[in-house]
């Protein structure tokens, strides 16, 4: 008997280690990969640097193209229930700005996310997304300042743009969404904000 409960003790603590060294990616379609090959994806990328340089954390991208923070609202719940992550990577809200859905809605939204993400004690990294100046400057600038307030606000880290120094020519057709080429500057975006996270 005493055996017996040593294995279940043993079992358990496996996996709430190996649950507590998660990274879980929470995102759209800039994180899921959207028509690149998924190899190329920064996501992909990161996980490969951090084999190398921080093995004891596993990365899990749970990102869906198309998705909207209300979307992200819902599932975030069992997202956390079944990984169980030490740390989240959140990144949405593009698709509500491109909608031109409401900016309080979207704060909304995001706010509750990292609420929910919080009360697992897990750590939050939010990146910042910012919209093409065709849908005018009032909105893009309300967008924009969205992502820091709720850093500010919930004391989480934030890289301020996910998508910063990338050119013109390294988005694909659409000019929404980087290219191949593009996912090395991406990753290092990421890597750089999300490093101090995992010390």
């Amino acid at each position: 008997m005493k055996t017996f409960l040593k294995i279940i003790f043993l079992l358990a603590f496996s996996c709430s280690a190996q649950a507590a060294n998660t990274i879980l990616i929470f995102g759209d379609s800039l994180s899921a990969g959207y028509g690149i090959a998924r190899d190329d994806s920064w996501a992909n990328l990161l996980q490969q640097k951090l084999k190398k340089s921080h093995p004891q954390f596993e990365l899990v991208n749970a990102s869906i193209s198309g998705e909207t923070t209300s979307g992200g609202l819902r599932r975030i719940g069992k997202a956390l229930q079944e990984h169980h992550p030490a740390v989240v990577i959140l990144e949405l809200g593009a698709n509500d700005g491109l909608r031109g859905g409401s900016v309080t809605e979207t704060g909304k939204n995001l706010q509750q996310i990292i609420q929910r993400i919080q009360k697992t004690n897990a750590k939050v990294l939010l990146l910042g997304i910012q919209l093409p100046p065709n849908y005018g400057l009032d909105y893009t600038k309300q967008f924009r300042a969205l992502y820091p307030k709720l850093a500010k606000n919930y004391q989480v880290a934030l890289l301020p743009f996910m998508l910063q120094g990338i050119p013109p020519e390294q988005f694909q057709a659409d000019n929404l969404h980087p290219n191949a080429a593009a996912q090395p500057l991406i990753m290092h975006n990421v890597l750089q904000s999300l490093l101090p996270l995992l010390r």
